[in-house]
C-alpha cells in the first residue's frame, strides 16, 4: 500500500525589489562631496549674504498656531483619540508592508491622488522599502492635515492659514524631495557616479546668481524663447502709449471684419503675451482669424517712478484711454471688452464707474476670464492678506516703491508648490537635469512689479474687505460705485481647477450684475483652461441656461461639451459684434508689436 503524500505549502514569493547597495551609494556620496567643496567655497566668496531686517514672523503665523495648540491643551481627550488612531494606522501599515516584503499579496492602504506625479515611478510600487516610505508619508501627511481640519473653535481665517501652511510643510517633507528616499535619484546617482549631484549643484549656484543671492529656481530654458521671434509673433503695431500702457492693434487676417472693435485688458501681474504665445495657441491670432479688429493693452513693468499710480489710474490710463483711442481710430463709439483675472476686476470697476456717470454704453459687452468680483471665497491667496502682513508689505513698498515681481511670483508658486517648486528642485538639483523649454513657464517667470499705491488699495479693498461686492463701499475718482448697476451683457469664463480665482468664487459675480449673464466653465486651471485652442481639442467645457445662486446647482444642471470654450464664446459675441465692414489696418504706428513695454524685465 503506497504512502499518501502530503501536499506541502508553496514557499513565499521572493521579496520585492530591494534598494541598491548602501555601501556603494555612501562611497559615491563621499566622492561627490569632495567635488562639491571647492565649488561651494568659490560661490560663498562671491555672494554677499545680507538678509537685512527680516521680521521674525513674516507670515504672521504665531497667533494661528497659538490658537491651535491652545485647543489641543484644552481637549486632551481629542489628542489621545488622534494618537490612538495614528498608532492603529501604523500597525495596519506595518502588517501590509511586512506581507509585501516577504512576497505575499498585500493591500495598498494609502494611494497618491490621481493628479499626484511625485510617485509615478515603478520603484515606488515595486520596492517594498520605497512603497513603505511612500505610504507612511501619505498616511502621516493626511493625519496631520485632518488634525488641523477637524480642530473646533477656529475662525475661518485662522483655519485657512493653518491648513495652507500644514500643506506647505507636508509637501516639503515628501520623500521624493530627498536624495536618500527617492529611488529615481538614487539610481541616477549610482549610474552616473554622482555626476547628477555635481550638475545639480551647479544648477543651484546658477539659480542663486540669477536671483542675486535669492534662489530663483529655473523652470524652463530661458534661451529658447525671444519675444517677437518665436513667441508674441502675431503681426501688429503699437498705436498709442502713455505712462502705464502701450495699446497694440493687430493686423486683420480677413478681408472684412466686425464693425465693433474688440479690446483685451490682460492682468498686469504678468504680461499680455500669455494670450499670444505660439501661433497655434494664440488667442489673439485666433480672434483676428474670426474677423475681429483686436486691440490689446500691454501694461508697463513699473519701477519706483510709478509708485503713486492708483487703481483709478489703471482705469483711467488703461481702459478709458484705450477706449478713447479706439473710437478715434475706428470711428465706432463703443467696444466689446475682454478682461482677464485682475484685468477683469478692473473691467468690472470701470463698468460700475461708467454706469454711475451715465456712460455705460461705451462698452457694448464684457467678457470676464477667471475674474473675481466678489472676493468672499477668494481661495488660498487670502492667507497672505491680513493686517499684520499688509503692514509689513507697506513698509517694504515704502523702501522700494513697488511690490517686487520676485515676491509676487514666489507667492503664486506656493499655491501649487509641488508643481511649481518641488518638481523643479528634484529635476534640476537632484537629478541634475535642465528644465524643458516651455513657453508657458517662460511667460510665468517673466513677471512684473506692482506700484505700491495701487497694490495696497487692491489688496485691502478687494481681497481683505471685499468692498467691490458692496454698493458704494468703493469710491473711484470721487464717485461711489456699485457693480449691481452694471447692465452690460456679460460672459463669464471660469476654470474648474483654478487655484488663483476658484471657480465657485468667480461664479458669485453672476448674482451681482443686473444685465444678461452667460456663465461657462472650462476644464483645467487658471491659464491652461483659458489658453485652450479649438485645434487641440484638449479640454472640454460646461454650459447651462440660467445661473442659480448655488454654483453646485448650476454644475449639476450643466451640459458637458468636448472642445474649447473659444467656439462657444465666438457664437455669443456675434450678437454684439455688428455687421461686417472692410478690414482696418493700424494707422500712425509708434512701433511694431509686441512693443517695448513688454520687453522690460522686472528689477
Amino acid at each position: 500500500m503506497s504512502k499518501i503524500s502530503e501536499k506541502k505549502p508553496a514557499p513565499p514569493a521572493a521579496p520585492a525589489d530591494l534598494p541598491p547597495d548602501p555601501a556603494a551609494l555612501a562611497a559615491i556620496l563621499v566622492q561627490t562631496a569632495e567635488k562639491l567643496q571647492p565649488m561651494m567655497s568659490e560661490f560663498m566668496q562671491k555672494v554677499d549674504w545680507d538678509i537685512g531686517n527680516q521680521p521674525l514672523d513674516p507670515l504672521n503665523m504665531r497667533q494661528a498656531w497659538t490658537q491651535f495648540f491652545e485647543y489641543l491643551a484644552q481637549h486632551p481627550e481629542r489628542v489621545a483619540e488622534m494618537q490612538i488612531q495614528y498608532m492603529k494606522d501604523w500597525v495596519n501599515l506595518w502588517q501590509e508592508s511586512a506581507k509585501k516584503f516577504l512576497g505575499h499579496p498585500s493591500q495598498e492602504l494609502y494611494q497618491p491622488d490621481q493628479h499626484d506625479r511625485r510617485f509615478k515611478s515603478e520603484a515606488w510600487q515595486n520596492s517594498a522599502l520605497f512603497d513603505f516610505i511612500k505610504q507612511s508619508y501619505l498616511m502621516t501627511s493626511r493625519w496631520m492635515q485632518k488634525a488641523v481640519h477637524d480642530t473646533q473653535g477656529l475662525d475661518e481665517e485662522t483655519r485657512r492659514k493653518l491648513e495652507f501652511y500644514t500643506r506647505q510643510f507636508v509637501d516639503a517633507m515628501s520623500p521624493s524631495n530627498f536624495l536618500i528616499t527617492n529611488p529615481d535619484v538614487i539610481k541616477a546617482t549610482l549610474d552616473s557616479k554622482g555626476e547628477n549631484l555635481v550638475r545639480g549643484f551647479q544648477n543651484m549656484i546658477e539659480d542663486l546668481e540669477r536671483g542675486k543671492g535669492h534662489l530663483k529656481i529655473s523652470t524652463t530654458d530661458y534661451g529658447a524663447f525671444q519675444l517677437g521671434k518665436n513667441i508674441a509673433t502675431t503681426p501688429g503695431k503699437v498705436v498709442y502709449q502713455n505712462d502705464l500702457i502701450q495699446l497694440l492693434q493687430y493686423q486683420p487676417a480677413t478681408e472684412t471684419v466686425y464693425k465693433r472693435p474688440l479690446l483685451i485688458v490682460p492682468p498686469w501681474i504678468n504680461k499680455y503675451y500669455i494670450l499670444d504665445l505660439r501661433p497655434d495657441n494664440s488667442f489673439i491670432k485666433w480672434l483676428t482669424g474670426q474677423g475681429h479688429t483686436v486691440f490689446v493693452v500691454s501694461w508697463v513693468n513699473p519701477d519706483e517712478r510709478l509708485t503713486r499710480k492708483t487703481f483709478a489710474d489703471y482705469m483711467d490710463e488703461g481702459i478709458l484711454d484705450a477706449l478713447k483711442h479706439i473710437e478715434k481710430a475706428t470711428g465706432v463709439p463703443d467696444c466689446n471688452v475682454i478682461g482677464y483675472c485682475i484685468g477683469g476686476t478692473l473691467l468690472a470697476t470701470t463698468l460700475a464707474w461708467l454706469a454711475a456717470q451715465g456712460q455705460d454704453r461705451r462698452i457694448a459687452s464684457a467678457t470676464f476670464l477667471t475674474t473675481l468680483i466678489d472676493f468672499t471665497h477668494a481661495g488660498d491667496i487670502k492667507v497672505f492678506i491680513d493686517d499684520e502682513q499688509l503692514h509689513q508689505l507697506d513698509e517694504e513698498m515704502k523702501e522700494h516703491g513697488v511690490f517686487s515681481a520676485r515676491k509676487l511670483k514666489n507667492t503664486f508658486s506656493l499655491l501649487r508648490a509641488n508643481d511649481m517648486i518641488w518638481t523643479f528642485v528634484v529635476n534640476n538639483y537632484l537629478m541634475g537635469k535642465e528644465p524643458f523649454p516651455f513657453d508657458l513657464l517662460y511667460w510665468n517667470d517673466d513677471s512684473t512689479n506692482m506700484p505700491a499705491e495701487m497694490h495696497s488699495f487692491y489688496l485691502r479693498n478687494m481681497y481683505r474687505d471685499n468692498k467691490l461686492a458692496h454698493p458704494g463701499a468703493i469710491t473711484i475718482k470721487g464717485t461711489p460705485i456699485d457693480v449691481r448697476k452694471i447692465k452690460t451683457p456679460a460672459y463669464f469664463l471660469s476654470t474648474r481647477e483654478d487655484h488663483i480665482a476658484p471657480w465657485k468664487a468667480t461664479y458669485a459675480a453672476t448674482q451681482l450684475l443686473s444685465g444678461p449673464v452667460t456663465f461657462t466653465l472650462s476644464a483645467s486651471g487658471h491659464v491652461a483652461g483659458v489658453i485652450n485652442p479649438p485645434t487641440t481639442n484638449k479640454y472640454g467645457h460646461w454650459t447651462a441656461a440660467g445661473h442659480p445662486a448655488d454654483p453646485d446647482r448650476w454644475l449639476a444642471a450643466a451640459t458637458q461639451h468636448d472642445g474649447s470654450w473659444w467656439v462657444h464664446w465666438a457664437e455669443w459675441i456675434k450678437q454684439y459684434a455688428g455687421e461686417k465692414v472692410p478690414a482696418r489696418k493700424p494707422q500712425n504706428p509708434i512701433e511694431d508689436a509686441p512693443g517695448s513695454y513688454v520687453m522690460k524685465k522686472a528689477e
